[in-house]
């Protein structure tokens, strides 16, 4: 009789991939991620019992559940798929609690790669579920709701409702608010730099028979040698205004100017390794100007696989969540190969390039690298989406050049004395640096060609004691500048420095702070919102020690200690818990009030002529009537904190017959009665009511529920949604008529937000296709 096996992963396209590896007697299903979790309208934790989690099914899991517990009934083995990490464990953990598995049947497989020869070793090797992993997960979540649940109805309490407050999202806003800080007290200081262009003296035009002063020509540009002051009387050079480097200009142009010394030197240029997440988020963002959370799902798709045409869903990458930079001894062989066929033996090291991680690295893990070297970005391009390809190809270049020989350089270094004739002047040291690249090694692939031809000065040939002549010499005035701003990935290189989050909350940490709108982005740089900088502040006085970023690095160790030296996840919790509600108490007494006590503005209500004061919401700071209740006046303000004019729209309200004027709702327009608070009437800006709007019917079948997809309509615009709602919660942008213009793509283009609330169009077949436009006038036209 032939042994029936489920397979359980958490997505389907990894389903699909893994299918194709085995046999008949296997069959794969997704949970689709999670299918428990702690419940969303209460804490969820019994603080007085041990901390004993109360876990439900997720709602929009439940038929999935059902599915799979009658599916496990049926067959012999259960193989758990679900990822390595501790959230991949955990999720193996609850659907072994959901569908009621009995231990007998329960097999654990992991792998690091989606391949057949890493699926046939992972099902040959299966073990039990690593309860260690879990109970660190469990330990997290925990710790999170704690902190959530308990620290969030205070924000709302004492600043305004459904504020949140989070264990480690909360410290990266405090890393943004105290840089902002930092920029804003920064007081900038004057300096200036000097640079001389020397060359040898008496240089003199040829055949021309004229000796002497008379005979000296310009020196051509390879003759030249560009200096910088570095030294003056032997000190680092300090020259704070205008006045010193005018007298010192003086000097250095009566000066005799020797070579005092000449240093030559070979230097190599080592690869960089392979990319860990951190690493990867880093230069997705740098070269590729991919967001963390862009990065993270793209490279979800590379690893779960994509459809290589005949070939099927092929994994083209390594697990992409891991702080190790180690690489299997199987992956070295094939990618040595790559390097001596494509590039030649010369770029082949003698042994394999290895590379240290970082201390408490999970080194079980293996940093991130295509599953084939041998399948280069090219031979991938037809099959991949445009950002695929390109995150695919950064990571295909980094793996090979990690194991290609260093590149090498040759530095001259000329240190020059000048030396003034005045007596009362102090002698300066100039120095001059040249490079030049002797072999290109792993820069032929990292490197563009601008960026691997851009050599430093050629240094003409010189001799120490030699005397130069003064060509050219070039005061420059500076200013020191505050600290730069954050952007994705230099929050991402600090989060890690600091040990802030894991590889797998980068990307969810940057995603929350945005949404929940305690900073944004400008020119792709970190700004901490109003509401930021009141709310951290609030924690940081109340919560010194839960909000500290040493402290919440320590408490990220002691979870890692859960999973690698079985620390007790009770007393970790116990611990934190003990101090975190000591300083709840004293918050809920000593936290002044910003709701109870608002600001008082310059400002007087227009209706009832009472004075304005600053109140505060979800999106930011406003004017409100100090009259509120009896008066419910109210006033946007800019980002400026100036009252935002009220802009009249030329409408008449339905209802009432006064204006409409134009309002603001997170940086949406919208229409809303001037008799407000009397009239609350509302549109939006094409006229659509969404009081009065009623769903319209469509022909389209909903995909989740077989129920028939309407339309509705929302402050946001229409929609299509479930007819069976709130049973079924599915929703989608409704397609436009026109087609997607890129070339090959069947799909259609659909009205979408994006970040900054921006409206849209783009592909309804997303993310296979990434087409997008701001309008679609032209595109009608062309259709």
């Amino acid at each position: 009789m032939v042994t029936k096996s489920m397979v359980i992963v958490e997505s389907p396209a990894k389903a699909k991939t893994i299918n194709k590896f085995l046999g008949s007697s296997y069959f794969v299903r997704s949970s689709v991620g999670h299918v428990r979790d702690l419940p969303s309208k209460n804490l969820g934790v019994d603080t007085e019992n041990e901390f004993t989690p109360t876990y439900r099914i997720i709602p929009s899991r439940k038929e999935i559940v059902s599915q799979l517990r009658k599916e496990v009934k049926k067959v012999d083995y259960v193989y758990l798929a679900s990822d390595r990490d501790r959230e991949g464990e955990a999720i193996a953990w609850h659907l072994c609690e959901a569908l009621n598995i009995p231990k007998e049947k329960i097999q654990r497989v992991t792998f690091n790669e989606i391949t057949k020869e890493a699926i046939k070793k992972a099902f040959k090797e299966p073990g039990p579920i690593n309860m260690d992993k879990v109970n660190a997960q469990q330990a997290r979540r925990i710790l999170d709701r704690l902190v959530g649940y308990k620290v969030s109805p205070l924000l709302w309490k004492k600043i305004t409702k459904r504020l949140s407050a989070g264990r480690v999202q909360s410290v990266a806003v405090r890393l943004i608010v105290e840089r902002e800080r930092e920029i804003n007290e920064f007081k900038s200081q004057e300096y200036w730099e000097f640079t001389a262009d020397l060359a040898s003296k008496h240089i003199e035009a040829k055949d021309s028979g004229v000796k002497g002063k008379a005979a000296q020509r310009e020196p051509a540009p390879e003759e030249v040698l560009v200096a910088e002051l570095t030294k003056i009387d032997g000190k680092a050079k300090e020259i704070a205004n205008e006045k010193e480097a005018k007298n010192l200009e003086q000097d250095l142009k009566d000066a005799v100017y020797t070579v005092t010394d000449i240093v030559k030197r070979i230097t190599l240029n080592k690869a960089s390794s392979p990319f860990s997440t951190s690493l990867l988020q880093q230069q997705s963002s740098i070269k590729l100007r991919f967001s963390t959370k862009k990065t993270m799902l793209l490279a979800q798709q590379l690893y779960e696989g994509v459809e290589l045409g005949a070939e099927g869903s092929v994994g083209l990458i390594t697990y992409m969540r891991t702080d190790s930079l180690t690489v299997s001894e199987q992956a070295i062989q094939p990618c040595r190969d790559v390097i001596e066929q494509t590039f030649g033996k010369e770029y082949l090291p003698p042994k394999p390039n290895s590379y240290k991680s970082k201390k408490g690295a999970q080194l079980g893990h293996e940093a991130i690298r295509p599953t084939y070297a041998e399948r280069k970005p090219d031979s991938l391009k037809p099959f991949l989406t445009t950002d695929q390809y390109k995150l695919y190809k950064l990571i295909w270049d980094r793996f090979i050049a990690s194991q290609m020989k260093p590149a090498q350089y040759a530095i001259t270094e000329v240190e020059i004395e000048a030396d003034p004739t005045k007596n009362t002047s102090k002698k300066c040291i100039f120095k001059a640096r040249g490079r030049e690249i002797i072999f290109d090694g792993h820069t032929i692939l990292t490197y563009s060609d601008s960026e691997r031809d851009k050599q430093e000065q050629n240094i003409p040939s010189l001799k120490k004691g030699q005397l130069l002549d003064l060509v050219k010499l070039t005061p420059s005035q500076h200013f020191t500048q505050p600290p730069p701003r954050f952007s994705e990935a230099t929050l991402v290189k600090t989060l890690e420095k600091n040990g802030i989050g894991r590889p797998s909350t980068y990307a969810a940490i940057i995603s929350n702070i945005q949404d929940r709108g305690y900073v944004t982005q400008t020119k792709r740089l970190f700004h901490p919102t109003d509401l930021g900088v009141l709310v951290t502040e609030k924690l940081v006085k109340h919560f010194p020690r839960i909000f500290d970023v040493k402290f919440t690095s320590q408490m990220e160790d002691k979870l890692d200690k859960i999973e690698e030296i079985h620390e007790d996840w009770l007393k970790v919790l116990k611990e934190f818990y003990e101090s975190f509600t000591s300083d709840l108490e004293k918050a809920q007494v000593e936290m002044d009030s910003v709701k109870e006590k608002p600001e008082e503005s310059k400002y007087s209500c227009q209706l009832c002529g009472k004075p304005m004061v600053t109140r505060w919401s979800r999106i930011g700071k406003f004017l409100g009537c100090s009259g509120f209740p009896d008066c419910k006046n109210t006033i946007a303000l800019d980002t400026n904190g100036i009252p935002v004019k009220q802009e009249k729209s030329g409408q008449l309200c339905e209802k009432c017959g006064k204006d409409m004027v134009i309002k603001f709702s997170r940086n949406v327009k919208f229409l809303a009665c001037s008799g407000y608070p009397e009239c609350k009437n509302t549109k939006s800006l094409n006229g659509d009511s969404p009081v009065e709007f009623k769903a319209q019917e469509t022909d389209e079948k909903c995909e989740k529920c077989g129920g028939m997809m309407l339309i509705r309509s929302s402050r946001m615009g229409k929609f299509l949604g479930c007819s069976n709602y709130p049973k079924c919660k599915n929703t989608k942008a409704i397609p436009t008529d026109i087609k997607c213009p890129k070339e090959g793509c069947s799909g259609s283009l659909v009205q979408r937000r994006g970040k900054k609330r921006m409206w849209f169009f783009g592909c309804t077949n997303y993310p296979e296709c990434d087409f997008t436009a701001k309008d679609l006038k032209s595109l009608s036209e062309e259709n």
